[in-house]
């Protein structure tokens, strides 16, 4: 659209985006709050609402709901949206930067270092700021951005490959001795756990990003565009859901938590495989919907 119809078009479709992100967050916030009140009520365990962020909510109602509208009042489960909202809004004047990706780069490049550097980010209501920090996921958009225009930057394919694996490998054994099996952590030297447990979430940590950017460039280069099993019954069901990522999204969030009820009562290893089996088929049948409504409507072919 930016090269079609010009910045002004771009731009305006970027900020219509944002509006339909904000709303679906308002009312995923509503849906969502009504039902782990539901499931604390029924089920008479009230740690939900402390395991949720909710408590805030039932403290002080009034507060709480006029810091719902600008956001800054984001209860677990429900601080993805916003960050997608200010993202694509705060972007959206700067599309001209696409023409001058290395401008654009270095000014986003700078932004997360400084906020990193200096713990720049959004106010909240806990006086934390947010759990995920726009002033440096930002890069990440960014990066997205310049790769879908530019496409994989020319780096040499072998050595690339063995370099991303082998941090797909390492940030596997992180994941295994600081959550799957932390008994695990006494294997790790000392000098290196305080580098393991620093590795934030809400600032983007470099070693994250380094991750997602592996897992981008094997992507690239052993998934390609037209892959064969894309086309085939287990490939095109992902590829459905991430044709109608909003409405699966806001799906997932209240059958994630409906899942974690289901979890509190059976930790076993069917209850899991049901549980995720379940989802995996709901969230298809919100995309199939979506689907349908889609092409219901269409003008059909002669």
């Amino acid at each position: 659209k930016l090269d079609r119809a010009g910045p002004a078009s771009a731009i305006a479709d970027m900020w219509k985006r944002t509006w339909t992100l904000y709303i679906a967050h308002l009312f995923l916030f509503v849906i969502f709050v009504a039902e782990v009140t539901a499931a604390g009520l029924w089920l008479a365990r009230p740690q939900y609402f402390d395991q949720i962020g909710l408590a805030h909510l039932r403290a002080a109602p009034l507060e709480a709901v006029a810091q719902t509208v600008p956001m800054l009042y984001q209860p677990a489960f429900l601080n993805v949206l916003p960050l997608y909202v200010v993202i694509m809004g705060g972007m959206a004047p700067f599309l001209l930067l696409l023409r001058r990706p290395m401008v654009l780069f270095a000014a986003s490049l700078g932004l997360y270092a400084a906020a990193r550097l200096f713990g720049w980010n959004l106010p909240s209501w806990s006086g934390h700021g947010w759990f995920f920090n726009p002033f440096t996921w930002q890069f990440l958009f960014v990066l997205g951005m310049l790769f879908a225009r530019l496409g994989p930057p020319p780096l040499p394919k072998l050595p690339t490959d063995i370099v991303a694996i082998l941090f797909l490998a390492l940030g596997f054994a992180v994941l295994l001795t600081t959550w799957l099996e932390p008994s695990l952590a006494r294997h790790v030297p000392i000098a290196i756990r305080p580098l393991i447990q620093g590795i934030d979430k809400t600032g983007l940590h470099p070693y994250r990003l380094l991750s997602i950017l592996a897992l981008a460039w094997l992507a690239s280069r052993y998934v390609p565009a037209g892959a064969r099993f894309l086309d085939g019954r287990i490939g095109s069901i992902f590829v459905l859901i991430g044709q109608h990522g909003l409405n699966t999204y806001c799906a997932s969030i209240l059958l994630s938590f409906a899942g974690h009820v289901v979890m509190d009562t059976d930790h076993g290893w069917l209850a899991q495989i049901v549980v995720n089996l379940a989802g995996l088929a709901a969230l298809l049948g919100v995309a199939a919907i979506g689907a349908w409504y889609r092409v219901k409507d269409a003008p059909q072919a002669a």
